[in-house]
């Protein structure tokens, strides 16, 4: 069959499906903030960020080594099906010796034990987790049309069986079993990629050693993306902190998605492929127009948040959250730090195999948001937490920057960035001008949020950006000549 993928489809299915894991929290976590409550979702906030512990042992590297490993030999059925095998029963064995230590650690546990072991179905997702196989083979059809329709259920579900406070455990069934299900549907189309091989002849030694070398870095990404939410409920011992963070962290996690995930998810794989081709000029190009979008939607989000945000949260979390509104406009800037390096790591640092090189930034990152965590939650709590990731992910993008080759340049950067920079403090002023006079309602948010997003386009129109005039028109005006 013709596997041979095409970069424009994947990137719109990849986009639709990055709009629902927008959509589908914007619909469930009002409900779901005003069913639990702070203190049941800072439960629910804990207990995962244990469990992910053992899911990142699980997997090892695995998500971006088996990436990119297969991105270089898609044409050729007979070794991407020996690598298929040998990653993926190594990631079984790792599994396997993690859910022998969860259970040792649910034991010797008795807080929250329930919650664990319904958490184990987690780690067993890691285990059935083969998305990385169809996005080095860029197909991204098969992981996305499975999962979506396993969330929608979840969904679904979630409204009919979680009604109440009470309810936090079926909640906890609900979310970490549509994930299991999601991974293990996507098994029904490995048989069209692969073809039999002979199983004592595959060796998991090198692959080890190789996705240690991710794996290094996903340890030390945790530090500021789990250990945070773990520190906060230690340290502080509020239930409500974690649950205020929960909701923060997932705001900013949707506005991640709409800025940089798609995009990055489909291209990384595309890069390893030119890299193995040697088109290091076309490599170039796609981080440029990468990350004229990645500035565009990332300034835009970034001071649209904090324009809107103390009438967001109140309509959006309901009564009782209203640390999350300083905390969110505290995070806000995140999404075009996180943008900058993401984008760099995803097409540079990996797919030209410099990821030992990155590895030590990240590790430098993870060491500096773990001190300040440690001087600043005691006395600022979540908010001390917020501002020790932003710290910790500039020094990060800042040192992707500094050795990523001339593939980013600080020319690039600063004439791709002030217009926009520009034209989102022209949007915050416009936000912040007319909030008094509108009513605090669902109505007045979305025409202050549309009316925002008209200022900013409107600006970048003005100042005559490259995105508008490069990246839409003129690909727009590119495509008609050709027809």
């Amino acid at each position: 069959m013709n596997t041979e993928p095409s970069l424009k489809k994947n990137i719109a299915i990849s986009t639709v499906y990055q709009l629902l894991l927008i959509i589908l929290p914007l619909i469930t976590a009002p409900y779901i903030a005003r069913v639990l409550g702070p203190d049941q979702s800072g439960i629910y906030d804990f207990t995962t960020s244990i469990q992910t512990y053992f899911s990142m042992f699980a997997a090892l590297g695995t998500a971006t080594y088996g990436a990119r490993e297969i991105a270089r030999v898609r044409n050729d059925i007979t070794r991407r099906s020996v690598l298929f095998w040998e990653i993926e029963l190594m990631t079984v064995m790792t599994s396997t010796a993690c859910i022998v230590v969860w259970f040792v650690f649910i034991a010797l546990t008795t807080r929250y034990r329930i919650y664990y072991l319904v958490l184990t179905m987690g780690i067993l997702s890691t285990m059935f987790d083969i998305s990385w196989f169809f996005a080095g083979m860029e197909q991204f059809k098969y992981t996305i049309s499975k999962n979506a329709i396993c969330k929608l259920a979840g969904v679904a579900l979630m409204f009919i069986f979680v009604r109440e406070q009470d309810d936090l455990l079926i909640y906890v069934i609900i979310m970490t079993a549509s994930t299991m299900l999601g991974n293990i549907s996507m098994w029904l189309y490995v048989p069209r990629f692969i073809e039999k091989v002979d199983f004592k002849k595959l060796t998991f030694r090198r692959h080890f050693h190789e996705t240690l070398i991710y794996f290094i870095p996903s340890i030390a990404t945790s530090v500021y993306t789990v250990l945070d939410r773990t520190l906060i409920h230690v340290i502080t011992q509020n239930k409500a902190e974690n649950g205020y963070y929960h909701y923060t962290m997932q705001i900013i996690n949707m506005m991640k998605a709409l800025t940089f995930s798609s995009l990055n998810m489909v291209l990384g794989s595309r890069i390893a492929y030119l890299f193995a081709e040697e088109k290091y000029d076309e490599i170039k190009g796609r981080i440029r127009d990468s990350i004229n979008y990645i500035l565009f939607m990332g300034l835009g989000i970034c001071f649209g948040l904090i324009g809107v945000a103390p009438r967001f949260i109140p309509i959006f979390l309901g009564p009782g959250y209203d640390r999350a509104i300083t905390m969110l406009t505290l995070m806000s800037p995140i999404v075009v730090i996180i943008g900058i390096s993401n984008c760099l790591g995803s097409q540079y640092y990996t797919p030209s195999g410099n990821r030992r090189l990155s590895a030590r930034f990240i590790i430098i990152g993870a060491l500096v948001n773990l001190v300040l965590n440690l001087i600043l939650i005691p006395r600022f709590w979540g908010y001390g937490a917020i501002v020790a990731s932003l710290i910790a992910e500039t020094v990060i993008t800042v040192l992707y920057f500094r050795f990523c080759q001339g593939y980013l340049t600080m020319h690039t950067l600063f004439a791709e960035g002030w217009k926009k920079l520009a034209a989102g403090i022209i949007m915050l002023a416009v936000i912040r001008a007319v909030d008094s006079f509108i009513a605090p309602d669902l109505i007045a948010l979305a025409l202050e949020v549309l009316l925002g997003f008209s200022v900013y386009c409107l600006a970048i129109a003005v100042l005559r950006d490259t995105f508008l005039s490069e990246i839409v028109f003129g690909k727009i005006i590119k495509r008609g000549k050709k027809k």
